[in-house]
């Protein structure tokens, strides 16, 4: 039990999760964690080493700060799932205890507009018990006094179980445990897909390797590849990958305090990761990319990052890159909330997918409900049905403000 297969012990599974990095992985979890369901899991990893995954490239950062109430409540359990780790995973002496550091994430506002709506987005957060609070120049100034603030108004700032976390242990605990309790791993590949005649079923699935799998349940959690999944099933979803940049570097003068995770008026965000700071930013042209592009592009560091972060945080003029490297956003286009969910007519074709960037934090909520979804036919503890798939076909978006 518990290794990766080259090719399915069986023909046929009540559910096929095409995809196993964090959402994948989760689903498979909360699936075999839930006492009513009995059935047989199947998850399907084009790549099991995940190095270009949005899993591997992940900052593993979690916030409250949304716009959207249910994004808060998300948030919330991945936060007592973060902190109580231990106990979700049955008590097993193996699994580590894991740390969230919360120190916050910090929105700079440089107009009055964009500080009235930090002021309301901070209303709705506390409706939900979150701990943001609206800041002014000075409550900055007092409590970061490094940095530069000529051009702020203002800020919101939570350090109410706000940080990040280790992120890729609880992904490595969830999928080992997956697979202990009977989940099969395969290194292969979904090429295909076969519906019934009313197309309103997927009877199988194809693998690379020449298999076809019966199955009761697919779960599409092919991240930035959501579409290529969906279009097998002939569902057209409005993912598609969109590049991110992440760049480690060191100070010559590093500071007395951590430092929030700040999202700089540019759009250009920073934060202490460890004895390092990372900063991260989109491209100018932030369009979809090639599903293999993770390509650097190491202008973006000195003609972009570091003249807008030593601008910030004077002592940041002297800092030296360590590292850094390009990953993808499973981006949603139509709203850039989650799609998740059963289709309106392949019913059972179930969407985990286009967390635009939220994936890592919403995966605790977002499996667990999967799960209830496929036990049960319905949400039990989070409603998540404002991520419906129907919004989509209904031209209704669910739009999330705070996207970084």
């Amino acid at each position: 039990m518990g290794r990766i297969l080259e090719k399915p012990r069986q023909g046929r599974y009540d559910v096929v999760i095409v995809g196993g990095a964090m959402l994948g992985s989760s689903v498979a979890w909360f699936l075999s964690d839930n006492p009513d369901f009995d059935g047989s899991i199947l998850v399907v990893e084009r790549d099991p080493t995940y190095e270009f995954s949005s899993t591997a490239h992940t900052n593993s950062c979690m916030r409250q700060q949304f716009s959207a109430k249910i994004n808060v409540r998300i948030s919330q359990f991945a936060a007592d799932f973060v902190k109580n780790f231990q106990s979700y995973m049955g008590d097993d002496p193996r699994v580590p205890e894991l740390v969230l550091q919360s120190y916050g994430y910090m929105y700079l506002a440089d107009n009055q507009a964009f500080a009235d709506q930090l002021k309301e987005l901070q209303k709705i957060q506390a409706a939900c018990g979150a701990g943001t609070k609206y800041m002014s120049r000075a409550d900055i100034a007092r409590d970061y006094p490094f940095y530069r603030l000529d051009d702020i108004v203002g800020a919101n700032h939570n350090l109410v179980d706000e940080g990040y976390f280790d992120g890729n242990s609880l992904f490595d605990w969830w999928k080992r445990m997956a697979r202990e309790r009977g989940a099969d791993y395969v290194s292969n590949e979904v090429v295909a897909m076969t519906r019934n005649s009313a197309g309103s079923r997927v009877e199988s699935v194809t693998l690379k390797s020449g298999e076809e799998i019966s199955c009761g349940t697919v779960v599409n959690a092919s991240g930035p590849r959501a579409v290529l999944t969906s279009r097998m099933a002939g569902i057209e979803i409005p993912v598609e990958p969109r590049k991110r940049y992440t760049f480690i570097f060191d100070a010559a003068k590093p500071l007395d305090r951590d430092l929030p995770l700040t999202i700089d008026p540019t759009g250009i965000h920073m934060r202490t990761d460890g004895t390092y700071y990372l900063a991260g930013c989109a491209p100018d042209e932030d369009m979809a990319v090639d599903y293999e592009d993770f390509v650097q592009d190491h202008s973006i560091w000195e003609d972009k990052v570091w003249p807008v972060i030593a601008n910030r945080i004077p002592q940041f003029e002297a800092i030296k890159l360590i590292n850094s490297w390009a990953g993808h956003y499973a981006y949603n286009s139509f709203d850039q909330n989650a799609i998740l969910g059963p289709h309106t007519q392949v019913e059972n074709f179930i969407f985990v997918n286009g967390f635009s960037g939220h994936g890592f934090q919403q995966s605790p909520a977002m499996g667990r409900g999967t799960a209830e979804l496929i036990t049960y036919g319905e949400f039990r503890t989070l409603d998540l049905s404002p991520f419906n798939y129907e919004r989509i076909e209904k031209n209704q978006p669910f739009v999330e403000k705070a996207v970084i």
